[in-house]
């Protein structure tokens, strides 16, 4: 009999205690949105921009060692030839030789070149010295044109960019110091 007093009273008890009323709420109410903020433009705009494709940084360094020069600060329409040659004496992909002419020096080249540009210059230069020399020797007919040539070098290596690439009269090749 007691098993029949324990279960009638835990019936009687289980009429007066009910659980209590649990509401799930998914969603915030308009004042928590509010207090919260809407991030859906900004998060939209970081989608955007981490999917677009950009180049990656790199530091003139890297870029060296990639060969790959960087740009000049002027625009290359705005140089003129003597200011290439000056760029390119420096990059040692041309030099000065010692009988008054340029050179092209692939092999001492230092970053990315344009070959056909350096073989047009290269030519374009040297005609215009061997006139020059022609025009010399024309008002001075009594000096060899050897010597007008090495008279003119030696004034010419004087006024050539500060790291130029300069053959000796031994032949060794060396960049201009200044």
């Amino acid at each position: 009999m007691s098993t029949a007093r324990c279960l009638l009273f835990s019936l009687a008890l289980s009429g007066c205690i009910r659980p209590p009323e649990i509401v799930l709420v998914d969603r915030a109410t308009a004042l928590e949105q509010q207090a919260a903020g809407s991030f859906e433009e900004l998060e939209e705009r970081m989608l955007r921009v981490a999917a677009t494709p950009r180049p990656t940084p790199l530091t003139p360094e890297q870029l060296d060692t990639l060969g790959i020069r960087a740009a000049p600060l002027v625009e290359s329409g705005d140089l003129t030839d003597a200011d290439r040659v000056d760029l390119l004496l420096k990059q040692h992909c041309l030099g000065e030789a010692k009988d008054g002419t340029l050179v092209e020096t692939p092999s001492a080249c230092v970053g990315a070149a344009d070959h056909e540009l350096i073989a047009t210059l290269t030519e374009r230069a040297n005609r215009a010295r061997s006139q020059l020399w022609r025009w010399m020797h024309d008002r001075r007919p009594g000096i060899p044109t050897e010597e007008l040539r090495r008279t003119w070098r030696a004034a010419h290596v004087q006024g050539v960019v500060c790291g130029g690439w300069i053959e000796s009269a031994d032949g060794k090749w060396a960049a201009k110091g200044c």
